[in-house]
């Protein structure tokens, strides 16, 4: 996964960013305000660069947001050329074979809260190694299209809201979804909760509240879940019974999530 280099100047990111393999790409807006009317170092992102093109010619898959921001307007914007780069570069420089971009949009009932519904649409990929041109701004040209038709063209499924909820003709299936879903909310809500506020509380742009929720949220609910264990560790005395506790907080989070989002 690729990111703005601006969020790796919070430590905390940084060393979630390493963690999990996030490449951090430095913006050409980034670095404009930092030079001050200076050059930009057109070299900026050459070990970015060389991190992505060795990960696909081992046939691994890169997540690049060639947008370049976050933002909520429901339209797609300007896209950068850092994809098309990419991509030719690893077709012509490199050699690599196989190499195809898959479209995906993303779509928000409410991007601001959590929970809400999302809309994933994959679109139709470009095959690199039958798409015959090498200028950079035609194939982003076709990138923004393709974009558009599972992005600002398609929008959220019609009658998609976040009261739909999934429904079995069981009520015992129900019952036990129900029943799931209300001891996730027990146990996690109240992490999360003050999770996104310290997110919204250490947030500066747009950015970074989806990223702070995440990682405070990630932190203090694996916090919770060592008091809990450690608790029923010497209450109950049993390896046993403590890792069926822990299964219980998986199966409640993952109720908690989606017993009303069904996964059409």
């Amino acid at each position: 996964m690729t990111a703005k280099a601006t969020l790796i100047e919070n430590p905390l990111i940084a060393a979630l960013f390493r963690i999990v393999g996030v490449v951090p790409l430095r913006r050409v807006s980034d670095e404009s305000a930092k030079s001050g009317g200076s050059a930009l170092d057109r070299t900026r992102n050459g070990n970015a660069f060389r991190e992505i093109l060795k990960t696909l010619g081992k046939g691994g898959a890169v997540l690049i947001f060639p947008e370049g921001k976050s933002h909520n307007e429901t339209s797609l914007e300007p896209l950068r050329t850092g994809l098309a780069r990419l991509a030719l570069q690893a077709r012509d420089s490199q050699s690599i074979r196989g190499v195809r971009i898959l479209p995906i949009g993303l779509v928000f009932e409410d991007k601001g809260a959590p929970g809400s519904l999302a809309s994933v649409r994959i679109g139709k990929p470009i095959e690199m190694d039958a798409w015959s041109d090498s200028n950079a701004a035609e194939l982003t040209e076709e990138i923004a299209e393709r974009l558009r038709s599972v992005s600002e063209i398609a929008g959220l499924p019609p009658g998609s809201t976040s009261a739909d909820t999934m429904r079995s003709d069981s009520f015992l299936a129900n019952w036990l979804v129900a029943e799931a879903a209300a001891w996730g909310h027990l146990t996690h809500e109240l992490p999360i909760r003050i999770a996104r506020r310290l997110a919204l509380k250490r947030s500066r742009d747009a950015d970074h509240p989806a990223m702070f929720t995440m990682m405070f949220g990630i932190a203090l609910v694996l916090i919770t879940y060592v008091l809990q264990i450690a608790v029923v560790g010497v209450v109950a005395r049993s390896f046993w019974i403590t890792v069926l506790y822990l299964a219980s907080l998986f199966i409640g989070a993952y109720w908690a999530a989606f017993e009303k989002h069904p996964q059409t």
